[in-house]
């Protein structure tokens, strides 16, 4: 194999793309860095599409905060053919333009007037890199982004319009440092201070999300703002249900991006695709709702009826017990009467004496001494009646 045919195999990546392969990222003010303020957007999975969404919107509702922006001039290269390469349109005529001169001439004035004045001027948005998949960081200058994100969301929860596709949640980004614990301490300690310092006091919560950074651990992080917030102010509370602010914290690499924001909850986490669904519930569940509603209505009168039931039949047994016990007492009385009946069928007399006899005790107890002498003639006439009679009895049998 001749040494051509050698080289040519042993051509790689190198040969066929150059020094793109081993050639560094260009970093410079076209990524995320210390001491920027912007937005953060997350996206699903389409970032180009995200961006020029972001930008629409955000120049909408900016123009009507802060009114139309004005673009001027920016340095451009004087070709040699007497021509300006623009910009992609930052370019525009100037004051000179309408005047009748000569066209070299009045490229030159405009040509040295962009030098004088400093070169370009740098546009209200900006797309950055921000280092993690499905977010982009807009960088904005001369407006405050935690005003402008919460004028958007309060005008799309109040109109229910939707403007966006692919943007999920917008966060505004009101300060950044570096993403080490000493560093976001330091840091913090004055950036939370025109919130919750002395006299001033609310309630919170915090929201950190770390993304391609591993030396920040969530509970760690919230534990040390909260007892940083708590020294500022001891009135400061949290609250996670309905807090007053919302103390945001968004790592990305070895920056991490602070902002304090209102009424978190109520704009669903700042997300722009839940802020505009409506906050009634759904039709399934109102019909439940309605039905269970009805059961209970239904279950109260069958319930009321079943205790007038019970009241009844308590009434009613309450009743039956007098008669039950009137009942029991008859038995006893006719066993009496079945008792006393052989006794009177088949007895002798005796029983009559017995009473005869008690009878006179008694009237000898109570009477004179007279009656008992007539008691007492009484008793033997009597007892001779009965002699004779037994005697005649006895002769009969």
């Amino acid at each position: 194999m001749s040494e051509a045919q050698n080289a040519f195999r042993k051509r790689g990546k190198k040969h066929f793309f150059g020094a793109q392969h081993h050639a560094k990222r260009w970093r410079g003010s076209r990524e995320l860095e210390v001491g920027m303020q912007g937005i953060l957007i997350t996206c699903s999975m389409n970032q180009r599409k995200c961006a020029a969404e972001a930008f629409n919107l955000l120049s909408e509702y900016a123009d009507k905060l802060y009114g139309p922006e004005k673009l001027t001039l920016t340095t451009c290269d004087f070709s040699a053919g007497g021509q300006f390469e623009e910009e992609a349109g930052e370019c525009s005529e100037g004051e000179n333009a309408k005047e009748e001169v000569d066209v070299e001439d009045a490229l030159k004035k405009e040509v040295a007037q962009l030098r004088a004045g400093g070169g370009r001027q740098e546009r209200r948005f900006q797309a950055l890199d921000s280092g993690a998949n499905n977010v982009i960081f807009i960088r904005t200058r001369n407006l405050e982004s935690d005003k402008l994100v919460h004028h958007i969301l309060s005008d799309l929860h109040a109109t229910k319009k939707k403007k966006t596709r692919v943007i999920l949640r917008m966060l505004p980004v009101t300060g950044t440092c570096k993403a080490f614990p000493e560093d976001m301490m330091r840091y913090m300690s004055t950036f939370l201070e025109p919130w919750f310092k002395k006299p001033n006091h609310a309630t919170y919560q915090i929201a950190f999300k770390a993304r391609n950074n591993s030396h920040n651990k969530r509970d760690d992080v919230i534990k040390a703002i909260a007892g940083l917030v708590g020294k500022l102010n001891p009135k400061n509370k949290v609250n996670l249900t309905q807090p007053d602010l919302t103390i945001i914290l968004e790592v990305i690499k070895s920056v991490c991006c602070v902002s304090v924001v209102r009424e978190y909850t109520r704009y669903r986490k700042y997300n722009l695709q839940e802020v505009v669904k409506d906050e009634e519930p759904k039709k399934e569940d109102a019909a439940k709702d309605a039905a269970k509603d009805g059961q209970g209505a239904a279950t109260e009168p069958a319930l009321a009826g079943g205790r007038e039931a019970l009241g009844k039949e308590e009434d009613a047994a309450a009743a039956t017990q007098p008669a039950l016990a009137g009942g029991s007492q008859a038995p006893e009385k006719e066993e009496d009467a079945a008792a006393t009946q052989p006794a009177l069928a088949g007895g002798s007399q005796a029983p009559e004496k017995e009473e005869d006899d008690a009878a006179t005790q008694s009237a000898v107890v109570g009477g004179s001494a007279e009656e008992m002498q007539l008691a007492e003639e009484h008793l033997q006439e009597q007892s001779a009646m009965d002699d004779q009679q037994n005697k005649a009895e006895g002769d009969g049998e």
